[in-house]
C-alpha cells in the first residue's frame, strides 16, 4: 500500500490532460474577425451628422401612405371654396387647408393653377377688345374723313 501513496502523490505535480485542452481551447474558440467589407454597415446621412437614426418601428409608421387621392375640378373648386371661406372668417391657411383635408402644399399648387385661367381667359378678352377698337376706330376714321371731305366740296374749299 505503500506503493500506492506514492504513486498518488506523484500524480498531482502533473498536470491533467483536461486542464491543458480547455487552454487551447480558449484560445481556439475565439471567432475571426471578418473582413473589412462584410462587416461594413450603410452609413445614412443621420449617421453622417451624428443625429441619433429613429427605430424601424417609427420609421415603418412614418412611410405608411395612404392612397393618392385624384379630385376632379369640381371637388378642387369646391375644396378651394372652403378654404377661402374659412380664411376670410378670420382662420389661418394652414388649420383651413387641414380641415378641407388637403396639405398645404396641394392648396397653394391648385390655387395657382386656378389663377392662371381666369388670367389666360382675361388676356383673350382684353386681345379681342383691342382688337375691336382698332377696328372700330379705323371706321370711325373713314367716316369722319367722308365728311370731311364733302363738307370742304360744299364749302368749295377743296
Amino acid at each position: 500500500m505503500a506503493d500506492l501513496k506514492e504513486t498518488e502523490s506523484s500524480a498531482p505535480t502533473e498536470v491533467p490532460v483536461k486542464e491543458q485542452v480547455s487552454d487551447t481551447k480558449k484560445t481556439a474558440s475565439r471567432p475571426k474577425k471578418a473582413t473589412g467589407q462584410q462587416t461594413r454597415a450603410v452609413r445614412t446621412r443621420a449617421a453622417k451628422s451624428g443625429k441619433p437614426v429613429p427605430s424601424a418601428e417609427a420609421v415603418a409608421s412614418a412611410t405608411v401612405r395612404k392612397a393618392r387621392k385624384i379630385y376632379s375640378e369640381k371637388e378642387r373648386a369646391q375644396k378651394l371654396g372652403e378654404v377661402e371661406k374659412q380664411t376670410s372668417r378670420g382662420e389661418s391657411t394652414k388649420a383651413a387647408v387641414k380641415k378641407a383635408g388637403i396639405s398645404e402644399q396641394t392648396y397653394y399648387q391648385w390655387k395657382k393653377a386656378a389663377g392662371q385661367a381666369p388670367q389666360s381667359d382675361e388676356l383673350k378678352d382684353l386681345l379681342r377688345l383691342e382688337e375691336e377698337n382698332d377696328r372700330l376706330k379705323k371706321l370711325l376714321a373713314d367716316r369722319l374723313r367722308k365728311e370731311n371731305a364733302d363738307l370742304r366740296k360744299k364749302l368749295g374749299l377743296g
